[in-house]
């Protein structure tokens, strides 16, 4: 086929991770999985048209619904499936309400069908795992210009990091710390709800959990130890042992979805750290229809720059889609400033945290006594990090911010999403008493706040009777109302604290009492 005859996939465009040292080149007859995305029929106007509506009135769509009504058309994965199958790749699964066709094939074969550049192995440091990378733009033949909207698996470097920060054994013995029930306490999540009938999932790019380690942090806490299963996706499973880092992640999640909604069921979808395995452990956490989960959580993410466009637009139209069936995906903001530990002199966001259908989640430091807070201040502390926030430069400026006084961005005066929408405690010198891999630990960051809002979203929903799904309608036209506690001190470096919505903490923690009131 004539390069004339093929156009690029928009937004696929790949630079080489800057300091990454190359280790050699790529197997062409190495087996690989791809994900390849397609159009939908027109899932973002109708979310966006619905979000219009008051919360009580609009329209949701039921997972088992949503293929015939916004998935993927039939003769839009007939073209991609035949496609692949000239370019000698075999498809493995074709799911139209994800808009998503899994493919196999040799490496060589996916360069050849895709037009890649590969540059060969490479790691971020000794002891690091090898990835394949390539650069520049994928393609497609002519007719599959307006139809294929992604591929991902050629490249296979990490792309998310989780976000939470321990304290070590010795401060741990001196700082305040919380159980996560007494988080909820201080933050009134809803009396005479526990999250029943609800079911929550969580994103997880690595480790895993330990039953045993469930039961006893649970039977701890005087509580009935969760419902937990686990989701392979892409290959992921649950590997408790293997990454300690990631197991703080997953064992968090868990522990605090668990202690805060004590009746929900939890369901833990992992999946391996690449752009591939993220966004398919969104798409199938929103479309899942055996679980059914009706709020998800996300503790994972990386500077927007980090991300290719085809990544960024493909996890927001993931997210817009949970929206329109009534799944709202609550998302950790960072714990690295207002830089996102990126260091070129600029700020930057953390994504999918800055996806306008994502509720990002800030953080603060908590000092409280029941369900009195005493004071609460922006997460920044030197040496222990402070919480991510900011204004994107991918996003525009949603509506539903139209009134929040976002400021324009520091580095290119333009209007932007503004990050966080929602805060909770993150500082790991008042953070959250866990378990993992048997051993009790402290640990902070704002992958503490993302599944203590999904737990409160599942206390919301069964409060409400219908799922809040797509939050920031109804949350937006709260501000400045007793829903939330105000943070009006702190800084997340070039991002100050103040009266109304910041970019530091958002519209503030909740008062779940008021909320529930409210919604």
């Amino acid at each position: 086929m004539a390069a004339s005859d093929r156009v690029p996939v928009p937004g696929s465009e790949r630079r080489l991770t800057p300091g990454h040292e190359r280790v050699g080149d790529v197997d062409p007859g190495q087996e690989i999985e791809l994900t390849v995305y397609v159009r939908p029929r027109s899932a973002a106007q109708w979310v966006d048209a619905e979000s219009a509506r008051p919360p009580a009135a609009r329209r949701l769509v039921s997972r088992e619904d949503w293929a015939d009504v916004h998935g993927a058309s039939d003769e839009d994965l007939r073209a991609v499936t035949a496609f692949a199958h000239d370019a000698g790749l075999t498809v493995t699964a074709v799911h139209a309400a994800r808009r998503a066709v899994a493919l196999r094939g040799s490496l060589g074969d996916a360069v050849g069908a895709f037009g890649a550049t590969m540059e060969g192995r490479f790691r971020a440091a000794q002891g690091t795992r090898e990835y394949r990378a390539r650069s520049g733009a994928l393609s497609v033949p002519a007719a599959l210009g307006d139809v294929v909207t992604g591929v991902f698996g050629i490249d296979d470097r990490p792309q998310a990091r989780a976000h939470l920060r321990r304290l070590a054994a010795a401060a741990a013995a001196a700082a305040t710390s919380y159980t996560p029930v007494q988080v909820a306490e201080a933050y009134q999540f809803p009396a005479g709800t526990t999250g029943q009938g609800e079911t929550v999932g969580i994103v997880e790019l690595g480790g895993g959990f330990s039953t045993q380690d469930l039961t006893t942090y649970f039977q701890g806490l005087g509580l009935t130890p969760p419902s937990v299963t686990a989701v392979s996706v892409d290959g992921g499973q649950n590997s408790p042992g293997t990454d300690p880092n990631a197991d703080g992640e997953v064992m968090l999640d868990i522990e605090v979805v668990g202690a805060v909604a004590p009746g929900a069921a939890i369901v833990v979808y992992f999946a391996p750290n690449t752009d591939q395995g993220f966004i398919d452990a969104v798409s199938s956490a929103v479309h899942d229809s055996t679980h059914k989960p009706s709020v998800v959580s996300v503790s994972w993410g990386e500077s927007e720059d980090a991300w290719s466009a085809q990544a960024r637009s493909q996890m927001e139209q993931i997210l817009t889609e949970g929206g329109g069936m009534g799944v709202s995906v609550t998302v950790a903001s960072g714990d690295n400033g207002s830089t996102d530990a990126v260091n070129d002199g600029q700020q930057h966001v953390d994504f999918p945290a800055s996806a306008p259908h994502a509720l990002g989640c800030g953080g603060t430091s908590l000092q409280a006594s029941g369900s009195t807070i005493q004071s609460e201040t922006v997460w920044n502390d030197p040496g222990d990090g402070a919480t991510g926030g900011g204004v994107s430069d991918q996003f525009p400026l949603p509506s539903y911010q139209s009134s929040a006084s976002v400021p324009v961005n520091v580095d290119t005066q333009a209007a932007g999403r503004g990050v966080p929408d929602v805060c909770g405690n993150a500082d790991p010198q008042t953070g959250y008493e866990i378990l993992v891999d048997g051993a009790q630990q402290v640990i902070g960051g704002t992958s503490a706040v993302a599944p203590l809002w999904a737990g409160l979203i599942a206390r919301l929903n069964e409060h409400v009777g219908s799922p809040l799904g797509f939050a920031q309608p109804a949350l937006y036209p709260l501000l400045g109302s007793d829903s939330f506690h105000d943070i009006t001190s702190g800084d997340n470096g070039a991002y100050f604290a103040g009266p109304g919505w910041d970019a530091c903490t958002g519209l503030g923690s909740p008062n779940g009492t008021a909320l529930a009131a409210a919604l």
